[in-house]
Parts: C-alpha cells; sequence; structure tokens
C-alpha cells in the first residue's frame, strides 16, 4: 500500500489541489484554535489550513514521499506543521491527545478500520472534536472520485457504529460539486464528553 501511494504522489504534483476540504474548513472556522491530529494528512493541505487558523498541527501519514512533500511545502511558506511517515494501522497515540482529530478520506479494509478509528477515538482529548470526511457508499454508483470499490465507503451507520462512545453531533450525507461532476460524501462531527 505504502508504495501504491509513493508512486501516486510521485507522480503528479498536488493531487488535491492546495486548498482544505470544504466541509473539514466549515466546521473547524467555528472551533478556538488548539492542539490537530490530521490522520491520512497526505500532502497536508488541511494541515497548513489549521495551522494557518492558529491550530499546533501534527500530520500523519503513510507515504513518506508525500510526508516529505508536506514539510518542504511548510518549510517553504512558514508554516510550522510536525509530519510524520507513519503506519496507521499500527499508530498509536500512547497517551497523547489533541483537541481536534480529522480524518479526511481515509478509506481502509474492514478490518483495518476499526483499528485506525480506534486509535482516532483515543487520540481526541476530553471535550475534543473528531471528525471524518469520507465518500459515502452511494458515491459508488451515483458520484464521481473516491475509491472504486464499494467496501472501503461508508454509511452513517458504520460512522455511528465506529464511533458510538462519542457524542455525535453531525452524521450526513452531503454533495460536493467538482470539475467531474458530484461527489456524495459523508461528514461525521462527534465531540468526547
Amino acid at each position: 500500500m505504502k508504495s501504491l501511494w509513493d508512486a501516486r504522489y510521485e507522480a503528479k504534483g498536488a493531487l488535491w489541489g492546495a486548498e482544505p476540504n470544504q466541509f473539514l474548513a466549515e466546521i473547524a472556522e467555528l472551533l478556538e484554535p488548539g492542539t490537530a491530529l490530521d490522520l491520512g494528512c497526505g500532502q497536508g493541505r488541511n494541515s497548513f489550513w489549521l495551522a494557518s487558523r492558529g491550530f499546533t498541527v501534527t500530520g500523519l501519514d503513510l507515504s513518506p514521499v508525500a510526508i516529505e512533500q508536506a514539510a518542504a511545502v511548510a518549510e517553504e511558506f512558514g508554516v510550522d506543521v510536525s509530519f510524520e511517515s507513519v503506519d496507521l494501522t499500527t499508530w498509536d497515540p500512547a497517551g497523547r491527545v489533541w483537541d481536534l482529530v480529522v480524518l479526511t478520506y481515509l478509506h481502509l479494509s474492514g478490518e483495518r478500520r476499526p483499528v485506525v478509528h480506534g486509535a482516532a477515538k483515543r487520540a481526541v482529548a476530553p471535550g475534543g472534536r473528531l471528525v471524518v470526511i469520507a465518500h459515502h457508499l452511494e458515491n459508488f454508483e451515483n458520484g464521481v472520485g473516491g475509491p472504486p470499490i464499494p467496501e472501503l465507503l461508508f454509511t452513517e451507520q458504520q460512522l455511528a457504529d465506529d464511533f458510538s462512545d462519542l457524542e455525535i453531533l453531525r452524521n450526513e450525507k452531503v454533495t460536493r460539486t467538482t470539475e467531474e461532476g458530484d461527489a456524495i460524501d459523508l461528514v461525521f462531527v462527534a465531540v468526547r464528553p
């Protein structure tokens, strides 16, 4: 998996563009800056934006190529983000917590998903928020982009089950307009009581 993502990041420039995910921006603009963890940060677009809003950001991704690219952009623009390449299926926060934990389009196979989601839950500080933005299962047949494998996509019920011990604030299907057409996404926000 790592070599696949490394190859994708080596072959193209900014895969997902430079702007933050629109749904994450809407959510995070309403929050007081604190610490933020961007799981599966890729080339860092959401990490950079959160840092520009005053968050102290840690970005983790499987691909060392993506992390190198993100770190180079951070240095070029003077943005302070701590980036690290890790396998999220074996990563554990080890008692560290963040005020905001973000997973954007981190699509994992069935056995890996609960492991990463469990680590994400443990990383949320008391009173902190967890934000998941993903391609909805309906996107497979009715939307554009995203993994071409239905098992990697999400439903509201899956996220509600994975994060049932958090207080769910938002769990809804949304439409995101792209140049290729409309994508069907899922926006999930929860808080640790």
